[in-house]
């Protein structure tokens, strides 16, 4: 997918636009730091124009609308990430929803949520449930007529998953189940999917026994356990119990390396998709 965007950035700046991307990270959370790195990494690597502002915790929510003002208004930006989560001095909704529309390539925006949910190919689609849809498809993972359990409901991952598992089209046409943690017994529920999304945020949450045999199944946890065996002291598992599932699943994401890297080439995606409108058009 990196390769195939890469032609498409060519044919962009053989128009004379180069995607632009600015990424904004307010404090010093670790694991924010580490996101923020690999975005601009794979910005370099495709040839895209990046700009990344880092802002001291105690920025106020003044500050930060005022330069989401500015980058609005600059041309060679077609993309504004706000990475969260941001201090709690900061609302993140009022934040989000300042984020002009034609430039919210994390698919955050009302308008932007609103055009999903109705199918509208025009709208951004979220980079993690975009980057799971896609895995589906190139996996040859068929979801027409299937049942599709999505475990966590957020507006960032379950939500939204939910929502293009029922688009007519690829990649969509399964019946939806959605589960979150006042549903009872989730296990009765998670049995009866032929994939399996879970994106609960709880590490290992489910287990072997939770899982239908033969399901397909998309693990969007990552989660830190300590382990004392580890230089670092921790080690990443999923909201999955990896071993477990292997033993019954079809097929399986790793964490890391699975949908990891995915939600990152689809930002990319979606910023090129931003960059198109501003590109003039052929005749």
């Amino acid at each position: 997918m990196r390769a195939e965007l890469a032609t498409d950035v060519a044919v962009l700046k053989g128009k004379g636009v180069t995607p632009g991307l600015a990424v904004v990270l307010v404090g010093d959370n670790p694991a924010s730091e580490v996101y923020v790195r690999m975005k601009v990494k794979a910005c370099d690597d495709a040839g895209f124009y990046h700009e990344s502002v880092r802002l001291r915790t105690a920025t106020t929510e003044t500050e930060l609308l005022t330069l989401l003002d500015r980058l609005n208004a600059d041309s060679r930006i077609h993309g504004i990430l706000v990475q969260l989560p941001l201090p709690k001095q900061i609302d993140s909704t009022r934040v989000l929803q300042s984020v002009d529309p034609r430039k919210d390539v994390d698919g955050f925006h009302p308008v932007n949520v609103g055009r999903v949910s109705i199918g509208d190919p025009t709208g951004f689609r979220p980079a993690t449930p975009y980057g799971v849809q896609q895995l589906l498809l190139r996996s040859g993972i068929e979801t027409r007529g299937k049942h599709a359990v999505v475990v966590g409901r957020s507006n960032i991952v379950g939500r939204p998953m939910a929502a293009l598992l029922l688009q007519d089209g690829p990649g969509g046409n399964a019946t939806v189940t959605v589960c979150h943690s006042r549903t009872a017994d989730i296990g009765e529920q998670t049995r009866r999917g032929d994939i399996l999304i879970v994106a609960i945020g709880k590490p290992e949450f489910i287990s072997g026994d939770m899982i239908k045999r033969g399901a397909t199944v998309i693990d969007v946890g990552v989660n830190r356990v300590d382990d004392p065996s580890r230089k670092s002291g921790y080690r990443l598992v999923g909201d999955v119990n990896f071993e477990q599932a292997t033993q019954v699943a079809s097929a399986i994401t790793p964490v890391p390396g699975g949908v990891g890297p995915m939600t990152i080439t689809m930002l990319l995606y979606n910023t090129v998709q931003a960059a198109r409108q501003w590109a003039p058009r052929s005749h």
